[in-house]
């Protein structure tokens, strides 16, 4: 049976001060006086990276989480990452918050961790990224009976329905763009600007059964504002599946050279985004802008992402997927980047999202909610983040819902200058809305 003896500990933290390097500035809540839970403790690390994937189990009650003790820096293949999740419901007889260990991987990185997440209307099983005998791989786990499987690919994100996993190569991620592969395996088409043998594959999760359905020489053959690709080096990134599992998001990305390159300058990447379907086909360039960021699937025709179209601002636009119609979605609200998600259940009306603290002379991160049909936002607290969380492992909110839609976990370092998991409720703002 599984464990019960996990606690969340509440704090009211009102409008008082919580960073102390800059006493000057209080933590901000709004004045709803919204309470903040920390639901994860020191010594030790505890986060759970990026924003797209399912944190909470179906149930709300479980939430999967990281632990590391590596200190500011890259992680290398040597450095364990333990899995592990928090019971929202109970306490141990300490009255301490308690850490329950599932796992662990040697295949992650601080933005995304190594993919950890509940396995779509299972609530039972979980997955994450992980290498065994000289390649990437994902475990599957049953959290109740331990019992464990191996897929022979790692995964970057599930079809809603769970019935399969898309993925790319993160070792050619990690040649192209460090800390968003992982470390260990070198990429085998490293002197490849555009190899047609890796791209966008598929995998089922019950057989491990995978297929390449699109190609990085796929993507360079299609010309960027008339120009060709050839003598660019390619890679994709930040992989998603539409909300009826039928279509990708993926975002393809080139420079000038491998950021790791000897004697050579790599400079930025360019972007653009692709839909295409879960067989590999029927591709389409929905933002050729070259800016792509943050994206979500809004429903299986729409697309919310921060880009700058050609002759616009740079803000979030809803696409339609397949045609050349977009819209501004938040302006004057929601006016910078950030990890843009629409919160379950509430048909689109609702988007969490948050700020990076480079938007704040004192790098504070703003977590916040934007109702779209009254044009309104909610903040519901602003966190001080140390100068020393910075680049590569930086720690962004990267806002979680559950999956009723009424609560948020998020990661953040204003605390004690240490990466934790702090919970928000959010029920009653949306029910008054």
């Amino acid at each position: 049976m599984l464990r019960r003896d996990f606690l969340t500990q509440t704090a009211q933290l009102g409008a008082i001060s919580l960073i102390p390097s800059i006493p000057s500035v209080p933590f901000f809540l709004p004045s709803q006086d919204i309470p903040v839970r920390t639901i994860t403790q020191d010594p030790k690390a505890h986060w759970f990276g990026y924003y797209d994937k399912w944190q909470f189990d179906p149930s709300g009650r479980y939430v999967l989480g990281m632990e590391v003790d590596v200190p500011h820096r890259s992680p290398s293949e040597n450095d364990i990452l333990k899995i592990g999740m928090v019971d929202l419901e109970n306490a141990d007889p300490e009255g301490q918050p308690q850490w329950m260990e599932l796992g662990e991987s040697n295949s992650w990185g601080w933005q995304q961790g190594c993919m950890l997440q509940w396995i779509p209307s299972s609530n039972d099983e979980i997955i994450w990224n992980d290498q065994q005998d000289g390649q990437f791989i994902s475990r599957v786990m049953n959290i109740r009976t331990s019992e464990e499987k191996i897929l022979p690919k790692p995964i970057y994100a599930l079809s809603p329905d769970g019935s399969y996993a898309i993925g790319t190569e993160f070792n050619r991620i990690q040649n192209m763009r460090p800390g968003y592969g992982y470390p260990g395996i070198p990429d085998p088409y490293a002197e490849v600007k555009a190899p047609d043998d890796i791209g966008l594959y598929r995998m089922d999760t019950k057989t491990g059964k995978n297929e390449l359905i699109f190609s990085l020489a796929d993507a360079a053959a299609i010309p960027y504002r008339g120009k060709s690709l050839e003598d660019k080096w390619h890679y994709f990134n930040h992989l998603l599946v539409s909300p009826d599992s039928k279509r990708l998001i993926f975002l393809h990305r080139w420079r000038d050279a491998p950021a790791n390159a000897p004697k050579a300058s790599s400079g930025g990447f360019t972007t653009r985004m692709f839909t295409i379907n879960a067989d590999g086909t029927d591709p389409y360039v929905l933002d050729p802008s070259g800016f792509t960021s943050h994206f979500i699937w809004r429903d299986p025709e729409h697309i919310c992402a921060w880009t700058k179209p050609e002759g616009k601002k740079a803000a979030f636009y809803l696409f339609k997927d397949q045609t050349d119609q977009l819209e501004i979605v938040g302006d004057g609200k929601m006016t910078v980047n950030g990890h843009n998600t629409y919160v379950p259940n509430t048909d689109g009306e609702w988007i969490l999202n948050d700020t990076y603290p480079s938007n704040d002379r004192e790098r504070l991160q703003t977590l916040y909610l934007y109702h779209v049909p009254t044009d309104r936002k909610v903040v519901l607290g602003q966190f001080h983040e140390p100068p020393e969380f910075k680049g590569e492992w930086r720690c962004d909110l990267h806002p979680r819902c559950n999956q009723q839609g009424t609560q948020v976990v998020f990661d953040s370092t204003h605390q004690n200058g240490q990466r934790q998991m702090y919970l928000v409720d959010i029920q009653g703002i949306i029910e008054n809305s």
